[in-house]
């Protein structure tokens, strides 16, 4: 492999757009072209990221070694096993697909056919989230809201699979147990699937993580809070900040002391980070840190709250 991965972008809309721009300023990429189905949106994009148009994800395929897909989820199978065929490594937007049984058979595709597949948990790639991990909590208790006001992207999947599973897969890095149980609740409010949703998931080990996610809230509130042995982290993920409250021993051996930090976060760019990731990946023979396993994990237990959800 050389050290320059010439890359392509499928669905250049909302997300899109910032995989191309990003991937057209990273030493490590040459992007070739973008495909959309809105040619005016993917010549606007070309236009601004110095790159070509291309008619169809097929007609990619001959001259790309990766690409990003970035289109409905309902479309990833169709999208993706065409590159995987073709030997083309593929970071691929969450969730891998709709179901999980189509989405393990497609992570089984992709690893037969030797090529990287990373799928977008971007939230992996957080300064925030990586010093949560670094900072060995023990968790006890896990607490996360993920609330967005509501826009016309992403609608054919639920708030399970669209936002709740970021920090479905956050919990699941950090409490090293199987999972026991899942109880969840969703309604739809604006459209016809879930658009607010709380599970609590129970783990082997007595850990429990309640988590919220909303996109018909009034504003951005996401946070994170870590509960552990003497210990409480919190992540705001919009400030960028973590809160840690920590109990120290008194003196006098009786009620400890409580020390309060708060703690910036490295003003890092997730997304950089991720397609860099990507691109060391396939350059370098590196396992993706959200390899499709990986994120089947999040998957199955997203699906695990879906279902309760139905009953």
């Amino acid at each position: 492999m050389r050290d320059t991965v010439r890359v392509g972008v499928v669905g250049v809309g909302y997300l899109g757009r910032f995989h191309a721009q990003i991937y057209s300023r990273l030493e490590a990429a040459e992007l070739v072209g973008v495909v959309d189905v809105d040619a005016d949106t993917a010549r606007t994009v070309a236009d601004d990221c110095g790159c070509e148009v291309f008619a169809s994800a097929e007609s990619l395929i001959e001259r790309v070694d990766a690409v990003s897909i970035v289109v409905p989820t309902s479309l990833h199978c169709e999208v993706a096993e065409p590159f995987i065929d073709a030997g083309i490594h593929i970071l691929m937007e969450k969730p891998i697909a709709p179901g999980y049984e189509e989405s393990a058979a497609l992570v089984a595709r992709a690893e037969a056919a030797g090529v990287v597949f990373q799928v977008g948990h971007l939230e992996r790639f957080n300064a925030g989230v990586k010093m949560l991990a670094e900072r060995s909590v023990n968790p006890r208790f896990i607490e996360a809201h993920r609330m967005s006001p509501f826009v016309a992207r992403a609608t054919d999947v639920d708030v399970v699979t669209d936002l709740m599973i970021h920090d479905i897969d956050i919990a699941l890095s950090l409490i090293d147990s199987p999972v026991k149980s899942v109880s969840a609740i969703g309604i739809p409010v604006l459209t016809r699937h879930a658009d607010i949703a709380n599970a609590r998931i129970e783990f082997e080990n007595g850990a429990v993580a309640n988590i919220t996610a909303s996109r018909v809230s009034d504003q951005k509130f996401r946070r994170i809070r870590v509960f552990g042995d003497n210990r409480y982290e919190a992540l705001n993920f919009v400030d960028q900040q973590i809160e840690s409250l920590k109990a120290v021993p008194a003196d006098d051996g009786e009620w400890p002391e409580v020390e309060h930090d708060k703690i910036a976060v490295d003003a890092e760019m997730p997304l950089d980070k991720e397609l860099e990731a990507f691109l060391d990946s396939v350059i370098n023979g590196n396992s993706p840190l959200v390899d499709g396993h990986v994120a089947l994990q999040a998957l199955a237990v997203a699906m695990r709250v879906k279902e309760e959800i139905a009953k």
